[in-house]
């Protein structure tokens, strides 16, 4: 079945920048839609972006839209999220998610159904 492997995580400033990583380890993700969520303390997890597997489509929560983006490698196996001009909301886990079946998704992401770990990103003020 494999997994997801997420990195990047940090501590930051408000208005630095920092890319997450997300590679399959056991399986490749080549042909699978992928995505980025995350979770605030207290809050529910929240759609963050998402990417067809030959990364021509691509969907982004208004919140992130403009700030983030989304992109896959040549190889389509690592799904990257550059975060740029990072405010202390944006601090959360992010967890890479991919979907087990398509290679497409939807503005929402509601079809990404496998997930890892998570990274921790902090925003400080």
């Amino acid at each position: 079945q494999g997994q997801l492997v997420e990195s990047g995580g940090g501590l930051v400033q408000a208005g630095d920048s920092l890319t997450l990583s997300c590679a399959g380890s056991g399986r490749s993700f080549s042909t699978n839609a992928m995505g980025w969520f995350r979770q605030a303390s207290g809050k529910e997890r929240e759609f963050v972006a998402a990417i067809s597997w030959n990364g021509r489509s691509v969907y982004y929560s208004d919140s992130v839209k403009d700030r983030f983006i989304i992109s896959k490698d040549d190889t389509r196996t690592t799904v990257y999220l550059q975060l740029n001009s990072l405010k202390p909301e944006d601090t959360a886990v992010y967890y890479c998610a991919a979907s087990r079946t398509s290679g497409y998704t939807n503005s929402a992401g509601t079809n990404l159904d496998f997930w890892g770990k998570g990274t921790l990103v902090t925003v400080t003020s």
